[in-house]
Protein backbone atom coordinates (compact mmCIF):
# COMPACT_ATOMS: atom_id res chain seq x y z
CA UNK A 1 0.00 0.00 0.00
CA UNK A 2 2.86 2.38 0.84
CA UNK A 3 4.35 1.85 -2.62
CA UNK A 4 1.02 2.66 -4.26
CA UNK A 5 0.80 5.94 -2.32
CA UNK A 6 4.38 6.93 -3.20
CA UNK A 7 3.82 6.21 -6.91
CA UNK A 8 0.55 8.10 -6.75
CA UNK A 9 2.32 11.22 -5.49
CA UNK A 10 5.19 10.85 -7.96
CA UNK A 11 2.93 10.45 -10.99
CA UNK A 12 0.21 12.88 -9.91
CA UNK A 13 0.83 15.26 -12.86
CA UNK A 14 0.41 12.34 -15.25
CA UNK A 15 -2.82 11.34 -13.52
CA UNK A 16 -4.16 14.87 -13.98
CA UNK A 17 -3.28 14.74 -17.68
CA UNK A 18 -5.00 11.37 -18.07
CA UNK A 19 -8.18 12.67 -16.40
CA UNK A 20 -8.18 15.77 -18.62
CA UNK A 21 -7.64 13.59 -21.69
CA UNK A 22 -10.54 11.30 -20.77
CA UNK A 23 -12.88 14.28 -20.40
CA UNK A 24 -11.75 15.81 -23.71
CA UNK A 25 -12.13 12.52 -25.60
CA UNK A 26 -15.62 11.96 -24.23
CA UNK A 27 -16.91 15.35 -25.41
CA UNK A 28 -14.81 15.76 -28.56
CA UNK A 29 -16.79 17.40 -31.37
CA UNK A 30 -19.80 17.80 -29.08
CA UNK A 31 -21.54 21.17 -29.51
CA UNK A 32 -22.57 21.45 -25.86
CA UNK A 33 -19.48 19.66 -24.55
CA UNK A 34 -19.25 19.22 -20.80
CA UNK A 35 -22.70 20.80 -20.42
CA UNK A 36 -24.10 17.39 -21.35
CA UNK A 37 -22.98 16.08 -17.95
CA UNK A 38 -25.55 18.46 -16.48
CA UNK A 39 -28.28 18.10 -19.09
CA UNK A 40 -28.18 14.31 -19.45
CA UNK A 41 -29.38 13.43 -15.91
CA UNK A 42 -32.03 16.17 -16.09
CA UNK A 43 -33.39 14.88 -19.41
CA UNK A 44 -33.37 11.27 -18.22
CA UNK A 45 -35.09 12.28 -14.97
CA UNK A 46 -37.81 14.08 -16.92
CA UNK A 47 -38.50 11.11 -19.19
CA UNK A 48 -38.42 8.51 -16.43
CA UNK A 49 -40.52 10.65 -14.09
CA UNK A 50 -43.26 11.00 -16.71
CA UNK A 51 -43.21 7.29 -17.54
CA UNK A 52 -43.00 5.78 -14.06
CA UNK A 53 -45.21 8.30 -12.26
CA UNK A 54 -48.00 7.37 -14.68
CA UNK A 55 -47.40 3.64 -14.88
CA UNK A 56 -46.89 3.13 -11.15
CA UNK A 57 -48.50 5.02 -8.33
CA UNK A 58 -45.59 5.17 -5.90
CA UNK A 59 -46.30 6.90 -2.64
CA UNK A 60 -43.12 8.97 -2.90
CA UNK A 61 -42.99 12.66 -2.16
CA UNK A 62 -41.19 14.61 -4.89
CA UNK A 63 -40.68 11.62 -7.17
CA UNK A 64 -38.42 13.49 -9.67
CA UNK A 65 -35.97 14.24 -6.84
CA UNK A 66 -36.23 10.67 -5.56
CA UNK A 67 -35.50 9.35 -9.05
CA UNK A 68 -32.62 11.71 -9.80
CA UNK A 69 -30.88 10.94 -6.50
CA UNK A 70 -30.91 7.27 -7.49
CA UNK A 71 -29.58 8.06 -10.94
CA UNK A 72 -26.73 10.15 -9.54
CA UNK A 73 -25.46 7.26 -7.43
CA UNK A 74 -26.01 4.35 -9.78
CA UNK A 75 -24.92 6.11 -12.96
CA UNK A 76 -21.59 6.97 -11.40
CA UNK A 77 -20.97 3.37 -10.37
CA UNK A 78 -22.00 2.03 -13.77
CA UNK A 79 -20.06 4.62 -15.78
CA UNK A 80 -16.88 4.55 -13.68
CA UNK A 81 -16.58 0.76 -13.54
CA UNK A 82 -17.43 0.35 -17.22
CA UNK A 83 -14.79 2.93 -18.21
CA UNK A 84 -12.24 1.45 -15.79
CA UNK A 85 -12.78 -1.98 -17.33
CA UNK A 86 -11.12 -0.90 -20.58
CA UNK A 87 -8.47 1.32 -19.00
CA UNK A 88 -5.52 -1.04 -19.56
CA UNK A 89 -6.56 -2.16 -23.04
CA UNK A 90 -7.25 1.41 -24.10
CA UNK A 91 -3.76 2.53 -23.09
CA UNK A 92 -1.89 -0.48 -24.47
CA UNK A 93 0.34 1.58 -26.77
CA UNK A 94 1.57 3.75 -23.89
CA UNK A 95 2.06 0.78 -21.56
CA UNK A 96 4.25 -0.96 -24.15
CA UNK A 97 6.55 2.05 -24.54
CA UNK A 98 7.30 3.37 -21.05
CA UNK A 99 6.96 2.40 -17.42
CA UNK A 100 3.91 3.90 -15.77
CA UNK A 101 2.12 2.50 -12.71
CA UNK A 102 -0.69 0.76 -14.51
CA UNK A 103 -3.31 1.34 -11.85
CA UNK A 104 -3.12 5.08 -12.68
CA UNK A 105 -5.04 4.40 -15.88
CA UNK A 106 -7.86 2.84 -13.87
CA UNK A 107 -7.88 5.64 -11.30
CA UNK A 108 -7.99 8.27 -14.05
CA UNK A 109 -11.20 6.70 -15.39
CA UNK A 110 -12.73 6.75 -11.90
CA UNK A 111 -11.73 10.39 -11.36
CA UNK A 112 -13.05 11.53 -14.74
CA UNK A 113 -16.35 9.86 -13.90
CA UNK A 114 -16.27 11.64 -10.54
CA UNK A 115 -16.23 14.97 -12.39
CA UNK A 116 -19.41 13.86 -14.14
CA UNK A 117 -20.81 12.88 -10.75
CA UNK A 118 -20.26 16.42 -9.49
CA UNK A 119 -22.13 17.77 -12.52
CA UNK A 120 -25.00 15.35 -11.83
CA UNK A 121 -25.00 16.44 -8.20
CA UNK A 122 -25.32 20.04 -9.40
CA UNK A 123 -28.32 18.95 -11.47
CA UNK A 124 -29.80 17.41 -8.32
CA UNK A 125 -29.42 20.70 -6.44
CA UNK A 126 -31.10 22.54 -9.33
CA UNK A 127 -34.04 20.14 -9.20
CA UNK A 128 -34.33 20.69 -5.44
CA UNK A 129 -34.49 24.44 -6.03
CA UNK A 130 -36.97 24.08 -8.92
CA UNK A 131 -39.29 21.83 -6.91
CA UNK A 132 -38.86 23.98 -3.78
CA UNK A 133 -37.55 21.03 -1.81
CA UNK A 134 -36.01 21.97 1.51
CA UNK A 135 -32.23 21.77 1.61
CA UNK A 136 -31.50 20.39 5.07
CA UNK A 137 -28.37 20.89 7.14
CA UNK A 138 -27.66 17.16 6.82
CA UNK A 139 -26.45 17.83 3.26
CA UNK A 140 -23.03 18.55 4.77
CA UNK A 141 -22.76 14.77 5.33
CA UNK A 142 -23.16 14.00 1.61
CA UNK A 143 -19.37 13.55 1.09
CA UNK A 144 -19.45 10.43 3.29
CA UNK A 145 -21.60 8.23 1.00
CA UNK A 146 -20.00 9.76 -2.09
CA UNK A 147 -16.45 8.99 -0.93
CA UNK A 148 -17.47 5.44 0.01
CA UNK A 149 -19.06 5.07 -3.43
CA UNK A 150 -15.85 6.22 -5.14
CA UNK A 151 -13.72 3.81 -3.09
CA UNK A 152 -16.07 0.90 -3.77
CA UNK A 153 -16.18 1.71 -7.50
CA UNK A 154 -12.38 1.97 -7.60
CA UNK A 155 -12.03 -1.49 -6.10
CA UNK A 156 -14.49 -3.01 -8.57
CA UNK A 157 -12.85 -1.10 -11.42
CA UNK A 158 -9.42 -2.52 -10.56
CA UNK A 159 -10.80 -6.05 -10.54
CA UNK A 160 -12.63 -5.60 -13.84
CA UNK A 161 -9.70 -3.96 -15.62
CA UNK A 162 -7.36 -6.79 -14.60
CA UNK A 163 -9.77 -9.54 -15.67
CA UNK A 164 -10.74 -7.86 -18.94
CA UNK A 165 -7.15 -7.82 -20.21
CA UNK A 166 -7.26 -11.61 -20.41
CA UNK A 167 -10.97 -12.22 -20.90
CA UNK A 168 -12.42 -9.61 -23.27
CA UNK A 169 -15.90 -11.15 -23.10
CA UNK A 170 -16.29 -9.52 -19.69
CA UNK A 171 -16.86 -6.20 -21.47
CA UNK A 172 -20.05 -7.55 -23.05
CA UNK A 173 -21.26 -9.51 -20.04
CA UNK A 174 -20.84 -6.55 -17.71
CA UNK A 175 -23.46 -4.47 -19.51
CA UNK A 176 -25.97 -7.25 -18.81
CA UNK A 177 -24.85 -7.38 -15.18
CA UNK A 178 -25.29 -3.63 -14.68
CA UNK A 179 -28.78 -3.80 -16.17
CA UNK A 180 -29.77 -6.48 -13.67
CA UNK A 181 -28.06 -4.56 -10.87
CA UNK A 182 -30.00 -1.42 -11.78
CA UNK A 183 -33.30 -3.19 -11.13
CA UNK A 184 -31.92 -4.56 -7.86
CA UNK A 185 -31.17 -1.01 -6.73
CA UNK A 186 -34.05 1.16 -5.44
CA UNK A 187 -33.65 3.86 -8.05
CA UNK A 188 -37.19 4.04 -9.41
CA UNK A 189 -39.04 2.40 -6.54
CA UNK A 190 -39.10 2.74 -2.74
CA UNK A 191 -38.00 -0.19 -0.59
CA UNK A 192 -41.44 -0.26 1.03
CA UNK A 193 -43.15 -1.73 -2.05
CA UNK A 194 -40.87 -4.76 -2.30
CA UNK A 195 -42.21 -8.18 -1.32
CA UNK A 196 -40.68 -9.75 1.77
CA UNK A 197 -38.63 -12.30 -0.19
CA UNK A 198 -37.04 -9.63 -2.45
CA UNK A 199 -36.11 -7.06 0.21
CA UNK A 200 -33.07 -9.01 1.59
CA UNK A 201 -31.76 -9.52 -1.95
CA UNK A 202 -31.93 -5.80 -2.74
CA UNK A 203 -30.28 -5.00 0.59
CA UNK A 204 -27.37 -7.31 -0.28
CA UNK A 205 -26.54 -4.95 -3.14
CA UNK A 206 -23.78 -2.63 -1.79
CA UNK A 207 -25.08 0.25 -3.93
CA UNK A 208 -28.43 0.08 -2.13
CA UNK A 209 -26.93 0.92 1.25
CA UNK A 210 -24.93 3.85 -0.14
CA UNK A 211 -27.96 5.15 -2.04
CA UNK A 212 -30.17 5.02 1.06
CA UNK A 213 -27.49 6.88 3.04
CA UNK A 214 -27.33 9.50 0.30
CA UNK A 215 -31.11 9.98 0.23
CA UNK A 216 -31.28 10.20 4.02
CA UNK A 217 -29.04 13.25 4.18
CA UNK A 218 -30.18 14.86 0.90
CA UNK A 219 -33.94 14.41 1.08
CA UNK A 220 -35.11 13.29 4.49
CA UNK A 221 -33.06 15.34 6.95
CA UNK A 222 -31.97 12.08 8.57
CA UNK A 223 -28.51 11.05 9.70
CA UNK A 224 -27.71 7.51 8.61
CA UNK A 225 -27.28 5.04 11.45
CA UNK A 226 -23.97 3.60 12.60
CA UNK A 227 -24.80 0.17 11.18
CA UNK A 228 -25.24 1.55 7.67
CA UNK A 229 -21.95 3.42 7.64
CA UNK A 230 -20.02 0.50 9.17
CA UNK A 231 -21.38 -1.85 6.50
CA UNK A 232 -20.56 0.66 3.74
CA UNK A 233 -17.01 1.19 5.06
CA UNK A 234 -16.41 -2.58 5.24
CA UNK A 235 -17.77 -3.18 1.73
CA UNK A 236 -15.81 -0.30 0.22
CA UNK A 237 -12.63 -1.26 2.06
CA UNK A 238 -12.89 -4.91 1.05
CA UNK A 239 -13.57 -3.99 -2.57
CA UNK A 240 -10.49 -1.74 -2.68
CA UNK A 241 -8.18 -4.23 -0.94
CA UNK A 242 -9.31 -7.12 -3.12
CA UNK A 243 -9.11 -4.91 -6.21
CA UNK A 244 -5.53 -3.85 -5.45
CA UNK A 245 -4.56 -7.45 -4.72
CA UNK A 246 -6.07 -8.84 -7.92
CA UNK A 247 -4.60 -6.02 -10.00
CA UNK A 248 -1.14 -6.37 -8.45
CA UNK A 249 -1.01 -10.12 -9.12
CA UNK A 250 -2.23 -9.76 -12.72
CA UNK A 251 -0.34 -6.65 -13.90
CA UNK A 252 2.92 -8.44 -14.79
CA UNK A 253 1.08 -10.40 -17.46
CA UNK A 254 -0.71 -7.40 -19.00
CA UNK A 255 2.03 -6.85 -21.57
CA UNK A 256 1.49 -10.41 -22.85
CA UNK A 257 -2.22 -9.91 -23.49
CA UNK A 258 -2.64 -6.33 -24.72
Amino acid sequence: MKQYIQNFKKFQPLLEELVARDIKIKYRRSVLGVLWTLLNPLLMMTVLSVVFSNLFKFDVENFPLFLLSGQVIFNFFSESTTNAMGAIIGNASLIRKIYVPKYLFVISRIFSSFINLMASFTALILVMVATRAELHWTVILVPIPLVLLVIFSMGIGLILSAITVKFRDIMYLYSVFTTVLMYLTPIIYPMSILPAWLTPIVKLNPITNILLMFRDVMMYNTIFDVKSIVIAVIEAGLALVIGLRVFYKAQDEFILNI
